[in-house]
């Protein structure tokens, strides 16, 4: 974001900041207009990823796929499956971490570093699972990616609102220093949002698992298309689809957050003017930032009465995705 937001669609649209275009369509569009490619699963013509053009030419590909010719509409990177049928998920697995590991061999993206090499996310809406891809990679190939992001808050006295605010550690590779969701992270390939949360909220805040499984409420996700910038820990100006699980959390005064990994600098207890501050002095992380107007809607703290914005709000925070969510065709 180039100056300060100075109204809450502004946030909104810091995360959700990819132009609302036809994405479908630009693997068959012409430069200058928006152009990628389309990563195909095999006996499936629904895109599953959009891979720029640059990425597509740097990518050490191996004969598990085959790239559609400069010429050629659509672009496509079709994964070919060599188990005919016999283990098609199995396959494509095999064959996304050959071309990751022989990318990062080649050092062909020096953000495939950035993220654990065991970690895995699923790629969403594959008619078999389960087909992973590397985390790091995940934003080469375009894929929707799963997060889970749970506040956690607690009422004074009076019944005000009070939220556990978090500060992301100033050695992340991602977004350092910026403000967070109070419990934040990827979903893997091989768990639900609820386990992502509870795990996380051991990990980073020091709340136990008995805890978060008797208290945290599922409210919904949020889903957003955004390009990615100088601090999202991938390339640059590649295409993301964002899908954020939201929880809630309330707490007795008695629950205090602390951090436990190397990931979250301290933890500030805030009411709500103090959290509309930073989220103007764009202090948050911008998905952050996004899911915390979602808890405000949800709270009856932004409001159709007090929001000129808010129907584009609400809209704005539930965008139609250009990749399937599920396997149904």
């Amino acid at each position: 974001m180039s100056s300060p937001p100075t109204s809450y669609l502004d946030l909104v649209n810091a995360c959700d900041n990819f132009p609302y275009i036809g994405i479908s369509r630009t693997p068959y569009a012409e430069s200058p207009d928006t152009v990628f490619y389309q990563l195909l699963l095999p006996g499936d013509s629904r895109p599953h990823g959009f891979l720029l053009p640059s990425v597509v030419a740097k990518i050490p590909w191996t004969s598990d796929f085959k790239v559609s010719a400069p010429e050629v509409r659509p672009r496509t990177v079709q994964v070919l499956d060599r188990s005919n049928g016999q283990d098609t998920s199995g396959a494509c697995n095999a064959a996304f971490i050959d071309v990751v590991q022989k990318a990062i061999d080649v050092e062909a993206f020096a953000t495939l570093n950035n993220r654990r090499p065991s970690e895995d996310f699923r790629i969403l809406g594959a008619k078999y699972q389960p087909v992973r891809l590397r985390r790091a990679a995940a934003g080469l190939f375009g894929i929707g990616c799963r997060g889970a992001h749970m506040t956690v808050y607690t009422r004074s006295a009076d019944g005000e609102i009070k939220i556990w605010v978090p500060r992301r550690s100033f050695h992340l590779k991602t977004y350092p220093g910026k403000l967070d969701s109070t419990v934040a992270g990827g979903v893997r390939a091989d768990e639900s949002p609820f386990d992502c949360i509870v795990h996380e909220a051991d990990e980073e805040a020091s709340l136990s698992e008995p805890l978060v499984r008797q208290h945290a409420r599922a409210c919904g996700a949020i889903t957003y298309v955004c390009t990615s910038d100088a601090g999202s820990g991938t390339e640059v100006g590649i295409m993301a689809s964002g899908i954020l699980y939201v929880y809630d959390m309330e707490v007795d005064h008695t629950v205090v957050p602390k951090p436990r990994d190397d990931e979250v600098e301290n933890f500030y207890l805030w009411d709500v003017p103090r959290v509309k501050e930073a989220l103007f002095r764009g202090e948050f992380k911008t998905n952050c930032a996004s899911v915390m107007i979602d808890f405000f809607v949800r709270h009856g703290i932004i409001t159709d009465d007090n929001e000129p914005d808010y129907l584009d709000i609400v809209t704005r925070l539930h965008r139609s995705l250009p990749v399937p969510t599920t396997s149904a065709a």
